[in-house]
């Protein structure tokens, strides 16, 4: 694997983002397709076609909601462990001041950057795509969703 840096840090599964998005959106075109040429049953191509957009929908929500709500409370308790570990001091005391994405982007700098950088991301009042570009050293996360 490649070593992970800004550039390249967003992970796609493939059987999900490629095989059924792509089976979706080809059973979308077939949809529109029958729609277009079948004009006697227009209204059973229509009913197809928002089944696939439905499943599609269930299948995205359901995939985000599981999947990343369960990472979050991971990523959430690492960063309170490597924190109180590097530091001493529980990060749940300025928790509050940073929002989920720049806890989630704190994650990616090793723990010879991670404390300064809560520092000024929190006096500096960094976006989580500030504090991602201000890491020198990328600490790779190759386990997310």
């Amino acid at each position: 694997m490649k070593q992970q840096n800004y550039d390249n840090h967003i992970f796609y599964y493939w059987p999900h983002h490629f095989l059924f998005y792509g089976a979706t959106l080809l059973a979308t075109a077939l949809c529109i397709y029958g729609l277009v040429k079948y004009e006697e049953q227009r209204l059973l191509w229509a009913a197809l076609w928002f089944i696939v957009v439905l499943i599609t929908g269930l299948a995205l929500l359901t995939r985000q909601h599981y999947a990343l709500g369960n990472q979050n409370r991971t990523v959430r308790l690492e960063m309170r462990l490597r924190y109180y570990i590097l530091t001493g001091k529980r990060l749940e005391d300025i928790e509050a001041k940073l929002s989920f994405g720049k806890i989630a982007a704190l994650r990616f700098a090793p723990d010879t950057e991670l404390p300064a950088l809560v520092e000024r991301a929190l006096n500096e009042k960094l976006s989580a795509d500030e504090i991602k570009k201000s890491i020198k050293n990328w600490l790779p996360d190759t386990m997310r969703v």
